[in-house]
């Protein structure tokens, strides 16, 4: 049916009826949902780069560690340390690094729930699942921004690191 045909039928039912507010519901509901989805998109984007400046600030804190730890790192080389270990050294730094952004984060998400509270639909702000696959997905991606400058460490040169100094 058309929307003067239902017009029509209302007045045939109850004159006294107004049929002045008339539309399709999915765009009552886009108008109702379009601020909120707005300001979680808005919040989307901003966690991203949020989460890219931390990958960028990890991979650039590891590289300065390795290139200052360059003569050390090719003395342990020269002494018989192996790729792996000299691997695993730099990726505890990272580890290190990113447990404690993982803190001072979750502290701050946690302090946020207030706000995130009106965006959520259907999931609290304090969700564990949400939290532990956050938790997880920031420390792997920083662990990822650690290797590397971690496989760099192992190409070294260990005689140039022995005639240093």
């Amino acid at each position: 049916m058309t929307l003067p045909a239902l017009r029509s039928v209302l007045r045939s039912l109850d004159k006294d009826q107004p049929a002045a507010a008339t539309g399709l519901m999915k765009d009552v509901v886009e108008g109702v949902t379009a601020t909120p989805a707005f300001y979680a998109r808005l919040l989307a984007i901003f966690a991203i780069l949020a989460v890219a400046l931390a990958l960028i600030g990890t991979y650039g804190v590891i590289a300065y560690s390795v290139a200052e730890r360059s003569h050390e790192i090719g003395v342990r080389m020269a002494l018989g340390a192996s790729a792996g270990g000299i691997v695993s050294m730099v990726l505890r730094r990272a580890g290190r690094l990113a447990l404690s952004g993982v803190v001072l984060g979750t502290a701050a998400a946690w302090g946020a729930t207030g706000f995130l509270r009106t965006l959520l639909f259907e999931i609290t702000p304090t969700d564990p699942a949400t939290f532990a696959a956050v938790i997880f997905a920031i420390f792997a991606a920083s662990m990822l921004a650690g290797t590397i400058p971690a496989r760099r460490a192992t190409r070294v040169d260990r005689l140039a690191a022995l005639r240093h100094e």
